[in-house]
């Protein structure tokens, strides 16, 4: 597997539908785990920019909450809670005692799990959504492919998000 100078995964050329998805929302991932890296507590507790009160901290563990919803909830239909409790199901709120490596850990164990409930399904098998969630993909149920690219999509959008944010702690850019 070929890496970017700064480690990621370079996703193949060409590959089969399955080995490309995979790749890419690795390579997503990982980009994510960069955006985060070589930073202080506080500096991933700052704010985008008002009045956002989004932060690389909160991303990490929004993407916690979003791997579970997809991986677990949806697609194996587990009755599981939210990663970082009730009061912050979308994972983005930030407690004082949580820093970077628990929120991490909680991240890289939802990623795991996710692999492991993928690991053997085709991309044709299929999850099923809540009523919400249908009411916004048009449907009650969605194949493992579906929620491949839409993962995909998720890490696309906050990791261009995680780049401005990161550009404005310390001047870091790129992809």
């Amino acid at each position: 597997m070929h890496r970017t100078p700064d480690g990621r995964p370079i996703p193949p050329g060409s590959a089969d539908e399955r080995t490309m998805l995979e790749a890419w929302l690795d390579f997503h991932r990982a980009t994510l785990a960069l955006k985060c890296s070589g930073l202080e507590e506080g500096q991933l507790r700052l704010a985008a920019a008002s009045p956002s009160t989004m932060t690389l901290l909160g991303l990490v563990q929004h993407m916690a909450e979003v791997e579970r919803n997809w991986f677990q909830r949806v697609f194996a239909g587990r009755k599981v809670s939210p990663v970082f409790g009730e009061s912050n199901a979308d994972g983005f709120a930030l407690h004082p005692e949580r820093g970077l490596d628990e929120a991490m850990a909680a991240w890289e164990a939802e990623v795991a799990q996710g692999r492991e409930l993928i690991a053997d399904a085709s991309l044709d098998d299929f999850g099923h959504l809540s009523e919400q969630e249908a009411g916004h993909a048009g449907d009650e149920g969605v194949s493992l492919r579906w929620i491949m690219v839409h993962m995909i999509e998720e890490y696309a959008r906050h990791n261009g998000h995680a780049d401005l944010i990161r550009e404005q702690i310390d001047g870091v850019t790129g992809a």
